[in-house]
């Protein structure tokens, strides 16, 4: 499942392993690149977007370019802070449009990241 806040991963992760789940949880992101399309996919899967955030892309809802440099750059920090904590993997929503995940990969220094 999608998720934006990494606190509220973190806490469903904690609750399956207590629960005892041991297969692999993978961490679903999204990199927003629209602030429409996003606000119509959280509509229908339930997924929230913290407040900052939103308001942050609320300002510059009218400027395509900054909404997408913004829904990159939170998405690679917000892999960074899941990579540190040690996550089973990461799972990227691209939606049939590759180039943010690109982009996130190589902050990430993955490699063959084209």
């Amino acid at each position: 499942q999608l998720f934006f806040d990494n606190a509220d991963f973190y806490r469903w992760r904690e609750q399956a392993r207590a629960m005892g789940v041991k297969v692999p949880i993978i961490a679903g992101i999204m990199p927003i690149t629209n602030v429409a399309q996003i606000k119509r996919f959280i509509g229908m899967c339930g997924a929230k977007i913290p407040q900052p955030l939103l308001l942050k892309l609320e300002q510059l809802e009218h400027d395509p370019e900054a909404v997408y440099a913004a829904g990159v750059e939170y998405a690679t920090r917000q892999c960074q802070d899941l990579l540190f904590h040690g996550v089973d993997g990461i799972h990227f929503y691209t939606l049939n449009k590759s180039k943010a995940t690109v982009q996130i990969c190589k902050a990430l220094n993955v490699p063959h990241a084209a």
